[in-house]
């Protein structure tokens, strides 16, 4: 769609941020739909980030403007299947980016499942030069709200090196056959001790995540998700009413659960 209110394009540094800028990097949320208030863009694809780096402790970098495409090709059992739940073409797998899905902060947004279920940090900048870090879990409020402020911008996305080298199981639901994601639940498990985290999304209106010191039973998993979201924290929308996302919570959850139960 054409933003026909825009008169600018610019690099980050350009006079500083004002009333009217937007952050533009894959822009496939930018021109799904009229951005009557946008008067210049600033560009970000121009600032030479790194997709992905590999730090000394064995921790994930993905930059901000990290494409799909890039992602879907890194050796990790649930990269692949993530990309894979935006139901998109190859055209939108090169040029969507990681940063872009979790500031546009849909339900749906499977880098948000992704980077929440493996405790990723965000790094924020700020336009004062002021830096912080706010867990994935954290940073989305609620559908299509984030905790970025004025001229906040997301940097890039940490995944540390224990969270990697958990095992991992992943169930995902659609109302229809080639349709948007309605319930997605990701498992972690501890490989040494056995604690276990359960991350619900999709199905509600922001991440909720469940802690376990082993693995849960099926009544004490079920029990969880019920204490932790609360009735207003369940999404609804074309896609899915409440209960039925509700139900299907419950039952991607307990398959994640019994495949984590199996010997590796």
């Amino acid at each position: 769609m054409d933003l026909d209110t825009v008169r600018e394009l610019g690099p980050w540094s350009a006079h500083g941020w004002r009333d009217g800028d937007a952050w533009l990097a894959g822009g496939t949320w930018l021109f799904s739909e009229p951005q009557p208030a946008v008067r210049r863009l600033v560009d970000l694809t121009e600032m030479g980030w790194a997709s992905l780096r590999q730090l000394a402790d064995g921790s994930l970098e993905i930059g901000a403007t990290c494409t799909v495409a890039e992602l879907s090709a890194y050796p990790h059992p649930l990269f692949l299947p993530c990309c894979r739940a935006f139901l998109a073409s190859f055209k939108i797998w090169n040029v969507a980016t990681v940063g872009g899905n979790l500031c546009a902060a849909l339900p749906a947004g499977p880098m948000i499942s992704l980077c929440a279920a493996l405790e990723g940090r965000c790094l924020l900048l700020a336009q004062d030069g002021g830096r912080r870090v706010v867990p994935v879990s954290d940073f989305v409020r609620g559908a299509g709200r984030t905790v970025l402020g004025e001229g906040e911008l997301l940097r890039s996305i940490t995944l540390p090196a224990h969270a990697l080298r958990r095992r991992s199981a992943m169930r995902q639901a659609s109302l229809y056959e080639l349709g948007r994601s309605a319930a997605l639940v990701i498992g972690t498990r501890d490989p040494a001790g056995g604690a276990t985290t359960v991350t619900v999304t999709a199905s509600t209106v922001r991440p909720f995540q469940l802690g376990f010191p082993g693995l849960p039973g099926r009544e004490e998993l079920a029990e969880a998700i019920e204490r932790t979201v609360p009735p207003s924290g369940w999404f609804s929308d074309v896609h899915g009413l409440p209960r039925w996302r509700r139900h299907m919570t419950h039952r991607l959850a307990e398959q994640v659960r019994r495949e984590l139960s199996e010997p590796t």
